[in-house]
């Protein structure tokens, strides 16, 4: 598969998709990597590394079509490619397209994949990388232009897929990419499991941790808690009630950084945090609901949650107003729809009557999805 791989500025996607290609070259498969930019900055020798879009829009559009034209020359004969570039560009010229259609549509691709990441750690990666004073609101406004963007354009090229994947919290989520470009065969999954009213309950997160582990060893999954903002924007709420201006947060995907690297954790302002509220909501419910829209199927994970009234009262479902709203949606764009129930109180009509197969355990269901034959990395390539 050909694939067109946008995000904001402040992604990183390099570091990224350099992973997934070292990842397909491990799996056998050959999948060359074009730097869109990189290129641009070897045709342009006087341009200094940072300043290439303080260049007229004129020569940018210049500088792009002959790195198009050497991706299209290069890569003639290739089945699979990542194509790392933009969809839009929002800088001192203003907001501005990063592609020319002509070109998209000579390249054929298959895929078009707009990869996003916690905004707080895009904010920080812009502000470490680039001279540019720009706020969490910014980061916010424009990773919406840049997925919108990436969409429209996925439609103007037919038999063309949009995907959004995230860049992953707190492991990278490069065998998704992997798969999506060489592996386009493997079903595609919306884990779906409560999150900010477990938080507080480690055992419930762990069985949930589990959960999303388990099915991205057999599926291609959208996993929404790869991007958790509503976490940042309760933790910034709690810090505000406290009178504290900043909080700090784990660097957990800055990019660049190896693991045990000691990076320092990043200092973001609760007053930015809590101006994008909104903004955090909004774009929680749009991609959610993209994300199971573009998968297959949606499993669900409700756990029992700990009684409040002692050892002998049955359990609560860990069934947040969230979950029941992305059964609901995926049930009616007609997505098969799995549920693992694990309290011992009885689930309602409204799971029962809009669920494709109900299962007490994750191993059950591992077990049936296995016996129906959609374990398809499994059976056509033996890993």
């Amino acid at each position: 598969m050909r694939a067109i791989v946008t995000g904001q500025i402040g992604m990183d996607k390099k570091q990224y998709l350099t992973q997934v290609a070292a990842f397909a070259g491990q799996q056998g498969e050959n999948l060359p990597l074009y730097n869109i930019g990189d290129m641009m900055y070897a045709e342009a020798r006087d341009v200094r590394p940072g300043r290439i879009l303080d260049l007229p829009i004129s020569r940018l559009n210049s500088l792009r079509r002959a790195a198009f034209k050497d991706v299209m020359s290069e890569a003639r004969d290739q089945p699979n490619i990542l194509v790392n570039t933009h969809a839009t560009f929002r800088w001192r010229h203003g907001l501005f397209s990063a592609f020319d259609f002509d070109q998209i549509q000579a390249l054929q691709p298959d895929l078009f994949v707009c990869l996003v990441d916690n905004i707080e750690v895009v904010h920080h990666r812009l502000h470490r990388d680039f001279d540019i004073d720009a706020s969490l609101k910014d980061c916010m406004v424009w990773r919406e232009e840049e997925i919108l963007a990436t969409e429209i354009l996925s439609q103007a090229v037919p038999g063309s897929k949009f995907y959004i994947v995230s860049r992953g919290r707190h492991a990278p989520t490069v065998k998704t990419l992997f798969r999506l470009v060489c592996r386009p065969q493997m079903r595609k999954v919306y884990p779906s499991f409560p999150m900010s009213h477990v938080v507080d309950m480690p055992d419930v997160l762990a069985e949930i941790d589990a959960f999303r582990a388990a099915l991205a060893e057999h599926f291609i999954t959208f996993d929404p808690g790869d991007v958790d903002e509503k976490l940042l924007l309760d933790r910034a709420i709690a810090a505000a009630r406290d009178g504290k201006e900043h909080i700090d947060v784990a660097p957990h995907s800055f990019g660049g950084a190896k693991s045990g690297s000691g990076e320092q954790p990043i200092r973001v302002r609760v007053r930015e945090v809590l101006d994008i509220a909104g903004d955090v909501d909004g774009q929680i419910y749009m991609r959610d609901f993209k994300l199971i829209d573009q998968s297959d199927m949606i499993v669900s994970l409700i756990p029992e949650l700990p009684s409040v009234h002692g050892k002998d009262a049955m359990g609560i479902p860990g069934l947040s107003s969230g979950v029941e709203r992305e059964l609901q949606h995926a049930w009616e764009h007609t997505k098969e729809v799995y549920v693992v129930w694990k309290p011992r109180k009885a689930p309602s009509p409204f799971i029962t009557e809009t669920a494709t197969k109900i299962f007490k355990s994750v191993e059950e269901a591992l077990k049936y999805f296995e016996e129906k034959g959609m374990f398809v990395e499994k059976n056509l390539f033996g890993h």
